[in-house]
């Protein structure tokens, strides 16, 4: 009977303890090898069975092992062992009698492993020994960077270009992932780190969806989001139903939002009529307010229309150029 070698891989990112049955099965049965002492090997230890970490190569003991036993498994490290296996690849098919190479996945990662990864890599850069830049950084500093971030993402949708968006929505991790880590050196009592800004969220979306999380019978989208605003309120102790508008959003957005907002609140009050205005600018103000008030009477996001308009524009400008060269 050929002899078999397992090549065992599990997460980094999970207990060292927590195996597939199968994966208990096979160390309990087998003689086990790893590379290195590991947490892996000592939870292995720990149900009695025994490790060996070979003194010479890992390749000659693995099919020493196997052949004189039957079997044998590798504990692979944190990062697979490809080097490894590869090896282990290459001189089984040069001599496929020597043993069946088998690879098993003890754990996998969990849904968001690599966001622990991003906390990792950010906590690297902005600790001693780091990246310069990212250490000079304070939360006002890198304002600017977060919104342009957001309208690169922003572009990416209005594109369509999905493979974009996924490179954006990166980039806006990070300036979270960033913004975060800036802030475990707060001074005491105003610190927080990631795992508040991520707890915070959690809670809030629990709290918020009553009719997923808490047995609430709304079930219209009109139910959902009156339950929404109702929970906000009472959240935020709000004297306004225009309170927690972010006065920094772009003048067509911003008018947008109140609009919405006294909309959704039953409150009917009309903008101020463009004729009345004696100022040339708030005449022209309420000119605009009126046009936003009709984009949205009519399901048109005013901010979408004319930055599409100003695109249109923008290439007949360019047209225009690319003519007046040719000419």
């Amino acid at each position: 009977m050929t002899a078999r070698i397992v090549l065992l891989v599990t997460s980094p990112r999970l207990p060292a303890g927590l195996l597939t049955a199968a994966a208990w099965d096979a160390v309990r049965a087998h003689p086990v090898l790893a590379g290195a002492e590991s947490e892996l090997a000592t939870a292995v230890r720990a149900t009695g069975a025994e490790v060996t970490v070979p003194d010479g190569p890992a390749v000659p003991a693995l099919l020493a092992t196997a052949a004189a036993h039957g079997a044998a498994v590798w504990l692979a490290g944190p990062a697979g062992d490809e080097a490894l296996a590869r090896e282990l690849g290459l001189r089984l098919a040069r001599e496929p009698g020597l043993a069946e190479l088998e690879l098993m996945h003890g754990s996998w990662d969990p849904p968001g492993a690599r966001l622990l990864d991003a906390v990792e890599v950010m906590d690297r850069l902005v600790s001693p020994g780091g990246d310069p830049w990212k250490r000079a950084q304070t939360h006002r500093s890198l304002a600017g960077y977060l919104i342009e971030e957001c309208y690169e993402a922003y572009d990416a949708i209005d594109a369509d270009d999905t493979d974009a968006l996924r490179e954006e929505l990166g980039d806006v991790l990070l300036q979270v992932v960033l913004h975060a880590r800036l802030a475990e050196g707060l001074p005491e009592g105003e610190r927080w780190n990631v795992d508040d800004v991520a707890g915070g969220l959690v809670d809030k979306m629990i709290r918020r969806n009553p009719h997923v999380f808490a047995g609430d019978q709304a079930t219209t989208l009109d139910e959902i989001t009156a339950n929404w605003d109702r929970i906000k309120r009472a959240e935020k102790a709000r004297a306004s139903v225009l309170d927690g508008i972010a006065p920094s959003l772009p003048a067509l957005a911003l008018a947008a939002k109140i609009l919405e907002r006294a909309g959704r609140a039953g409150l009917a009050v009309p903008p101020p009529l463009a004729q009345t205005q004696v100022d040339p600018e708030a005449r022209l103000g309420a000119s605009l307010l009126a046009t936003v008030a009709a984009a949205r009477e009519a399901g048109i996001d005013p901010e979408a229309a004319l930055r599409r308009a100003a695109r249109a524009y923008a290439e007949a400008v360019r047209a225009a150029e690319r003519a007046a060269d040719a000419g």
